[in-house]
């Protein structure tokens, strides 16, 4: 259970969700106590833009540790560029080199995205995923409680280390937090929408994970929009809780 201070503050975040534009996906979990809050979006599908990065990154370290693959110099700096940036041509350079979607999905759905899924209007490649924050819950635990300890450690100093335009979403949870995120963006002019995700962690021991995955239903002004609501939940929840 949380405790009561965090339970007000699960309470303020969802008035305060309630009063944004469009839909907005919710899970915090505390891997201390193994509280978890889902707030009643959290099991909705979005576009999941850029946080397959860090499921590929995920799904490379572990076919690398197996011998299916091998990783490059080159790759690691192409790795490091997706997280660190969200650059995408790191990630579709690694994405078609390294299998595309018949070696990438079986991984992303082990790994936490079990709910994802491609559309047939779309091209099937990391960046036309359908998933939800339940699915983004699970691909940061999965990183914390299961992958190799020399890839987490990896992992986890690559979110907290995030570039400029990566420092927002869970990273509002302040410098006292020690947050780490991957963040996504991106139009969706078929649904005159912007969808903005953040997931991450923050607390000592990255003692809390945190999906948000947000439609904000705007196109004008909408990534605006969806940054300023993810921010504000990582915000309302964790801001000042740290001491």
């Amino acid at each position: 259970m949380f405790d009561a201070e965090f339970q007000q503050r699960i309470a303020s975040t969802q008035k305060y969700v309630e009063g944004r534009p469009g839909v907005t996906g919710i899970v915090v979990r505390d891997r201390v106590t193994g509280a978890m809050w889902r707030n009643p979006a959290a099991a909705t599908h979005a576009w999941a833009c850029s946080t397959p990065k860090l499921a590929m990154a995920v799904d490379l370290l572990l076919r690398e540790d197996s011998g299916q693959i091998r990783l490059s110099g080159h790759d690691r700096q192409l790795m490091h560029g997706m997280l660190h940036s969200s650059d995408d041509e790191a990630a579709h350079a690694l994405w078609n080199r390294f299998g595309g979607e018949a070696a990438y999905e079986k991984g992303f759905r082990a790994h936490g995205l079990a709910d994802m899924r491609f559309t047939a209007e779309h091209q099937h490649h990391w960046g036309w995923i359908q998933t939800t924050p339940d699915d983004l819950d699970r691909l940061i635990g999965f990183v914390l409680d299961k992958m190799p300890a020399k890839h987490r450690e990896y992992l986890v100093g690559e979110l907290r280390s995030v570039a400029p335009n990566q420092q927002w979403g869970v990273w509002a949870a302040g410098p006292k937090a020690l947050p780490g995120n991957k963040n996504g963006w991106s139009d969706d002019n078929d649904d005159r929408s912007w969808i903005v995700n953040s997931v991450g962690f923050a607390g000592p021991g990255e003692r809390f994970t945190i999906a948000i995955m947000s439609n904000t239903k705007v196109i004008d002004k909408g990534f605006e929009a969806g940054v300023e609501t993810a921010s504000g939940i990582s915000a309302a929840l964790f801001e000042g809780y740290f001491r």
